[in-house]
């Protein structure tokens, strides 16, 4: 952590009044360090050889051979500084070479403010007697002391600046939006009184800065405010459609895990059998289906006609959440199904595994223990990217079932605008993917050794 630099100047401004004390302890102790007195020493002893004489007329013939060797006409002052530059590099590396060289004779050890910190560290009662003071510091290093932790508090504070962003760039559009909230909410026979009230109640008569700090200050402290519709709780709202949006998304990732997977793997081991066009056949259809028609088609036969599931969710049925499930993971397990079909075709074809093959290693232990886990970083990544999406709301699943989820909420606000709804969810959504990613940044390092070894180099 101390070779990069960020780090090192945000460990010191966390721990200031403690680097403030220490630093004149430092200086006291610079004073009497044996290492500088090596230093000294050494470089007088290389002044005093005369040495800087020989180095001098070496570097002047260089020079005025070069020089000749280009037709160039010989400068004096710059030959000079030239060769004053060449002297100074020279010394100084010659000096610290000897005084390592005499100070690990001696077991003296060169005294830096980072290594005489890093030697503090090191004792229980300076630990104990600056911990209060210096607790967002020692936390840091707390952090930074394990490469894994470092690595997910890294993609935590990235996820911090994401929000932000996706929250500024959302507010901005809605605020250039061409709809009126107060006009849409009050009605055409509202007057302009009613209208500079409704603004003047929710804050609408700001300038764009004043509205847009009043909107991150809100979100940092949690408080994202009333919606203009029914003056509910934004926060709360979100809060109880939550749940349902989770269930779904859930149970549709569990859905194309335990379907899409070892059709994928069966795909890939049997390329252009029946087995193969068949499955992908299917996965074809599931992609091109749209999931409006596909809950409609579910909802005639399966409700209507044979009345064995119920057309709209209920709380109390479970059954309910049968057909939402289905339609919303058929997508998901037709992508993953394919993805793993191409990772598995391009990773049984590397030489890695044909070698694993000629040293007499069966089909199955070649498949599970170096195939399978190489070609889960792409599958991953999708299975991500698709739940981290149906977290946020699968909106069309939601209104044809009558799902008061995530999505279904977002888009009913949307055309107000309800800002304060709208951002509370696009604040939920840029969480739950930020959230995602990090998940998936954790199983990459997970399936593959070579990501844990990057992460320990961190």
């Amino acid at each position: 952590m101390i070779k990069r630099n960020a780090f090192k100047y945000l460990l010191y401004i966390l721990g200031f009044p403690i680097h403030l004390i220490t630093l004149l302890f430092y200086r006291s102790k610079q004073k009497n360090d044996t290492y500088s007195s090596i230093l000294e020493e050494v470089k007088a002893s290389f002044i005093a050889s005369g040495v800087e004489n020989e180095w001098s007329n070496e570097y002047k013939e260089q020079y005025i051979r070069k020089q000749a060797f280009f037709n160039r006409q010989v400068k004096e002052q710059e030959m000079n500084e030239e060769i004053k530059r060449l002297m100074e590099e020279k010394l100084s590396k010659r000096v610290f070479e000897k005084a390592n060289e005499i100070s690990k004779q001696k077991g003296v050890r060169q005294l830096t403010y980072d290594t005489y910190f890093q030697s503090l560290l090191e004792k229980p009662f300076f630990l104990l007697l600056t911990f209060i003071p210096g607790i967002l510091m020692y936390l840091l290093l707390i952090i930074y002391s394990n490469p894994y932790v470092q690595f997910i508090f890294e993609r935590l504070i990235m996820s911090v600046f994401v929000i932000a962003g996706v929250s500024i760039l959302v507010f901005t559009i809605l605020y250039l939006s061409p709809f009126d909230s107060a006009a849409n909410l009050l009605g055409e026979a509202a007057t302009k009184e009613q209208i500079a009230a409704f603004n003047q109640m929710h804050g609408l008569d700001l300038p764009y800065l004043s509205q847009l700090w009043n909107a991150l200050k809100g979100i940092a402290t949690f408080n994202l405010g009333a919606s203009f519709t029914g003056n509910e709780d934004v926060a709360t709202s979100i809060a109880n459609k939550f749940p349902i949006t989770l269930i779904i998304a859930v149970f549709s990732l569990l859905m194309a895990v335990v379907i899409a997977i070892p059709v994928g793997i069966i795909s890939a081991t049997r390329q252009n059998s029946f087995l193969d066009y068949s499955f992908m056949f299917i996965a074809l259809i599931g992609l091109s289906i749209p999931n409006f028609w596909q809950g409609l088609i579910f909802i005639l036969n399966f409700s209507i006609k044979l009345q064995w599931l119920p057309a709209t969710y209920s709380p109390q049925n479970w059954l309910s959440i049968i057909m939402p499930v289905i339609v919303l993971g058929t997508g998901l397990t037709a992508s993953v199904a394919r993805m793993t079909r191409s990772s598995m075709l391009e990773i049984i074809n590397e030489d890695y595994i044909i070698t694993a093959k000629a040293k007499g290693l069966n089909e199955r232990q070649v498949l599970w223990k170096h195939a399978v886990g190489n070609a889960m970083i792409p599958i991953i990544t999708v299975i991500g990217l698709l739940f981290g999406g149906m977290l946020g709301g699968a909106a069309v699943t939601e209104k044809v079932f009558n799902i008061s989820g995530i999505g279904s909420y977002i888009v009913d606000k949307q055309f107000i605008p309800d800002i304060p709804a709208i951002m509370g969810g696009v604040i939920y959504i840029a969480i739950t993917i930020s959230l995602v990613n990090v998940l998936i940044d954790i199983l990459y390092a997970f399936f593959d050794p070579r990501i844990r070894s990057k992460m320990k180099q961190l």
